[in-house]
Parts: C-alpha cells; structure tokens; sequence
C-alpha cells in the first residue's frame, strides 16, 4: 500500500510539473531555425508567424537561418537542438519530404527526429523568365529551348528544391532542353535572374510578385488549378498548353522529437490560434499564400503524401545528387 501510495503522488508530482513547465512557457526567447537563405518564401514565413508569436507569448522569437546542403544544414540543427521546447525546424519540402529520396543518407530521420507541428502555408511555383528572354508565353519558351542545341539554363535554389523538381516535371511532360544551375537559395537564384546571367527560373509565388510588379522578370504560368487574383494575366500550365502540371510549395513548423509533449501541445495550439487571425491571414495571403489548415498528426500525414510524391518523381526522372 505504501508503495502504490508513492507510485501516485509521483504521478501526481509529473503531472503538477508538466503542467506548471507548459503554463510558465516561454519564459525565454525561442528559435526558429529556417534551413534557407534570408530572403525566401520560407523565410518569409517564419518571420510572420515569429512576429505573431512574440505579441502574444511576449518573448522574443528569433529566426535563425542555417542555409546549405540542399537545407540539410539547418534541418541537423533543429533535429540535435535541446529538446526542451525552444528551438524548433520552419521547413519547406526539400528538406523533409524530398532529400529522403535524393540522399544516400542523411544526418537526421525526417521521420523519426521530428514532431509536426503545423502546416503554414501552400504557395504556387510560378515559371518565370528575364524580360530580354524573346518569349511571352510557354509555347514560345519552348520554341527556344528546342533552337538552342545545348539547351536554356535554368535556375534553382538548390538541387531536390521544389523550384527544381517542378523544372525535372516540366521537362518531363514536354521534353524541353533545360540545363539546372543550382543556388544556395531562392534569393541568390532570382538575384542572378534579374541580373540576366540565367533566363529562367521556377520560383515561389510571393517572392516573384514584387518582382513581376516592378517588371524586373517576366512571368509565363502558374502551377495552381486556376488563375491567381495576385497575376490575374498569368495563365495556368493547363491553359498555356500543358495539361497536368501542378506544382506547389509548402512552410511548415516541426519541433525535435523529444520536446515535452504538453509544450508542443501549446505550441500547437497557439500557432493555430494565430493562423486563425484576421490580421495574420491577411499578411499570408498579400504574399500570395494559401493559409494552412493542418495540424500536428493531420500535418505528418500530409507530409507522408508528399513524402510519397516526390519520391516517385525523383526516382522516375533519374534526378541525382553527389555526395
């Protein structure tokens, strides 16, 4: 009897411990770790969401970004973190749902190493090109690249990015002559498009708007089901005569896999509560981003489908990485 009778009251301590940590959270800044360049749609993202944090845990939260190695850098980071509830991963696909299939091996277990936390957002990649290219539309793109004997180049924000697996997918479907010229970044990538030494380049939907606006690139289709009210003029691929081609890219926040579980269970939840303002919305969607609505095991079954998709892309279009 006095052993059960201590068995409880530790369980009782536990839960009275558990329960004071989650309520007293943060009582420090917290880390946000982008695996990406400053300057990105995934850094973009962070910094929104990290600024709606701050208000309401009223704590500093710092984006920190460790970009490099195709985002593997920053990912092995966030997954050896401190697992104590202040450090957590603001990923885009690459990292977690693509270089699974592009790496022989990889520092950290996408799976395994992380807690989803909250899908942040879907945004369409949109093919554009520099202005001087002498083409408006995809028809004529693909005119080019079949004149050109060596090919156009094209750039990327790193090899297994989304940017450069919708460009393996295009030329998939229309066996246009592409050479990749990989960045270490989106930021680098589109700088050297308007800087004219690569003509094209698949990119995220709000980093190409403020460009298109300034008329710094040219923009040829988009890689939604249909037209976007941000570039009401820029057909779909469907429309621009390539039916099938959707492609898209997605933020999302994961925590280390042993983070306390009544922690990640706030973070949830206030990242859901943030994500449902008024005014957080609206700063997503003037990016040209669709809101997301997934949260913790709904997100890490979504990435499990992407996980999927763009695995059988990889593994169909022999793209491949030297390690």
């Amino acid at each position: 009897m006095r052993r059960l009778l201590l068995c409880l009251l530790a369980v009782a301590l536990a839960f009275q411990v558990s329960a004071v940590r989650a309520e007293t959270f943060p009582a420090r800044s917290v880390r946000l770790i982008v695996p990406n360049p400053a300057g990105g749609s995934n850094d973009a993202a962070a910094r929104i969401l990290a600024q709606a944090l701050s208000e309401i845990w009223q704590q500093p939260v710092i984006i920190e970004n460790k970009p490099g190695a195709g985002g593997n850098i920053g990912v092995k980071a966030a997954a050896t973190a401190p697992a104590d509830g202040y450090t957590y991963l603001v990923s885009s696909p690459g990292p977690i749902t693509i270089n699974p299939a592009l790496y022989k091996s990889l520092p950290f277990d996408p799976e395994n190493d992380f807690i989803p936390i909250a899908l942040l957002a879907t945004v369409p990649i949109v093919l554009i090109v520099n202005p001087q290219v002498p083409a408006s539309t995809v028809k004529e793109l693909l005119r080019l690249t079949k004149q050109d004997t060596e090919g156009l180049d094209y750039a990327s924000s790193g090899i297994g990015s989304t940017h450069h697996l919708s460009a393996e997918l295009f030329k998939k479907m229309t066996g246009a002559s592409l050479r990749h010229v990989p960045y270490r970044g989106a930021a680098p990538a589109m700088n050297d498009l308007v800087a004219g030494h690569v003509p094209i380049l698949f990119d995220n939907l709000p980093t190409v708007i403020p460009q298109v606006q300034a008329g710094t690139v040219r923009a040829l289709a988009v890689g939604s089901s249909k037209r976007l009210s941000s570039l009401p003029d820029v057909p779909t691929f469907e429309e621009a005569g390539l039916p099938g081609f959707e492609a898209s890219s997605w933020f999302g926040v994961l925590a280390p896999a042993k983070t306390p579980a009544e922690i990640v269970s706030k973070v949830t939840a206030d990242i859901e509560r943030v994500m449902s303002s008024p005014s957080l919305r609206k700063s997503f969607e003037a990016t040209g981003a669709d809101v997301g609505t997934l949260f913790g095991p709904d997100f890490g079954r979504f990435i499990k489908r992407e996980n999927e998709k763009w695995g059988d892309l990889i593994k169909s279009s022999g793209v491949s990485i030297v390690e």
